[in-house]
C-alpha cells in the first residue's frame, strides 16, 4: 500500500470516527480545546502506521532520517520530533480503534502466542521512569526483560482476531479467557491445542 493510499484509508476512517469521538469527549468532560494543530490527526496516524513496515529500528530514527528528509512534501506542516512525541497521546485511542477495523474473522482454526515488548535494557530498569508503575519485569524463553507482553490470536490466514497488552510479569494463560470469548473451533498454541 502506498503512502497516499494509506493516508486516504486513515482519513476516511477519521472522518467517520471523529464526530462520535468528539461527542463522547463532551459527555465525559475530557474535551480539550479544539484549535487546529500543525499536523492533522489523519497525518499523524499515517506517519505512525507507515513506520511499522519501514525498516527502521526505532521511531526517532524513522521520523528524523526519513519523514523529515524525504516526506516533507507529503506533510508540509511537519513538526519537530519532540513536538510529535508530545502529540502522540492524542491519537492513541483512534489508532486502537483503527486497528480493530482490520481484525479478521474466526474461521475455526486459530493460533495464539505472546511476545515481549521490552521498554529498556535490563541494566537501565532502575533508572527507567517513562513506564514506571505500568511495566514489569518478566521472563520469556529468551531470558529476562522489563516491559510488557503482547498476547495475540490470529486465524489460519494470519489475520489478527484478538490482542491484549499486559505487564511483563503476567502469566501467558491469564488473558486467554478474555481473548477467546468471540472465537470458536480449535485454538493452537505452543503447548498443543484446546477447544474455544
Amino acid at each position: 500500500m502506498s503512502l497516499l493510499e494509506l493516508f486516504c484509508a486513515v482519513d476516511d476512517f477519521w472522518q467517520a470516527f471523529q464526530p462520535a469521538w468528539r461527542q463522547k469527549q463532551l459527555v465525559e468532560r475530557e474535551r480539550q480545546r479544539e484549535r487546529a494543530g500543525e499536523l492533522s490527526e489523519s497525518e499523524m496516524m499515517t506517519i505512525v502506521i507507515h513506520f511499522h513496515p519501514a525498516r527502521y529500528r526505532d521511531f526517532k530514527t524513522y521520523y528524523v532520517q526519513h519523514v523529515q528528509r524525504f516526506l516533507r512534501s507529503e506533510f508540509p506542516k511537519l513538526v519537530s520530533y519532540g513536538r510529535f512525541i508530545q502529540l502522540l497521546p492524542s491519537i492513541l485511542e483512534p489508532l486502537c480503534v483503527y486497528l480493530r477495523t482490520y481484525f479478521g474473522r474466526c474461521r475455526g482454526i486459530s493460533f495464539i502466542d505472546s511476545t515481549a515488548l521490552a521498554v529498556c535494557d535490563n541494566r537501565r530498569i532502575h533508572t527507567h521512569k517513562v513506564f514506571q508503575g505500568l511495566a514489569a519485569r518478566g521472563k520469556t524463553s529468551m531470558g529476562w526483560f522489563y516491559g510488557f507482553k503482547l498476547h495475540f490470536i490470529v486465524n489460519d490466514r494470519g489475520e489478527i482476531l484478538a490482542l491484549r497488552v499486559t505487564a511483563g510479569n503476567i502469566d501467558d494463560r491469564k488473558p486467554v479467557p478474555d481473548l477467546v470469548k468471540r472465537l470458536f473451533g480449535k485454538l493452537f498454541g505452543d503447548k498443543g491445542y484446546r477447544d474455544c
